[in-house]
């Protein structure tokens, strides 16, 4: 596949051509499954940008596997909302990936309640090895980041080169805005997390997510209070 980038293979030149081809995450999602197939998959976290890329995918590739890093830790309102999604795309491939450490085990290795003393330790066992283990098994991932969300995330490209997980992370839905993803929402009727309508645009883990304190900030009711402001898994990334 003349047009296939791995991390290895990695060429700027020819990263920013396909960037500059690709307008739609419809186009985006057809040219990764085209050039990945079984070697790609799309880390779901389950908020709006979620089921909003899992029904966009559906239209792609209706047998994709999805996975979700379940830390265990999540909301009520999350998991129900994945039974549901479970439902309405039952070809889809929707993977509970769970930490190797239980709470039980964690807790007697590091302490109670790690999310409150060392919350980027608790994020590592419980999200990145994880997500790590799942992305050796292929090529490419998917993720629904936007450039709004965060400065951190801003200058990123639909396709880019993830530095952290050596692996080539395609953002289909990068330039789309919070009422972007809201309207398609509405557009197609889809289930989605309740907690959106208590004011959690961004939701986590229970333990770690608020309401969000600032309006124009979504992620603002992430880790509050603790100066931590990502998970670790969308650093180390090259945009172009």
């Amino acid at each position: 596949m003349a047009n296939q980038l791995t991390f290895e293979t990695w060429e700027r030149e020819l990263a920013e051509k396909i960037n500059k081809s690709l307008n739609t995450p419809g186009e985006v999602l057809k040219w990764a499954y085209g050039n990945y197939e079984n070697d790609i998959v799309y880390a779901c976290s389950f908020g709006a940008e979620g089921v909003v890329l899992c029904d966009l995918i559906s239209r792609v590739n209706e047998r994709a596997e999805i996975i979700f890093l379940d830390t265990e830790l999540h909301f009520k309102e999350t998991y129900e909302l994945i039974n549901k999604m479970k439902e309405r795309y039952p070809l889809m491939n929707i993977k509970m990936v769970k930490p190797v450490l239980t709470l039980e085990e964690q807790a007697a290795r590091f302490g109670e309640e790690l999310w409150k003393g060392n919350p980027n330790l608790c994020c590592s066992l419980r999200k990145i090895q994880p997500l790590e283990r799942e992305l050796q098994q292929v090529k490419a991932w998917i993720s629904g980041l936007r450039r709004d969300q965060s400065p951190a995330r801003s200058k990123l490209e639909k396709v880019n080169r993830d530095d952290k997980f050596k692996r080539i992370k395609i953002c289909p839905i990068i330039d789309w805005t919070w009422d972007d993803i809201w309207t398609y929402i509405t557009l197609f009727n889809l289930p989605y997390n309740l907690l959106h309508d208590k004011n959690y645009p961004s939701i986590g883990c229970e333990k770690c997510t608020a309401p969000a304190e600032n309006q124009t900030d979504t992620r603002s009711g992430r880790w509050v209070q603790t100066g931590k402001t990502e998970c670790g898994l969308h650093v180390n990334m090259e945009g172009k």
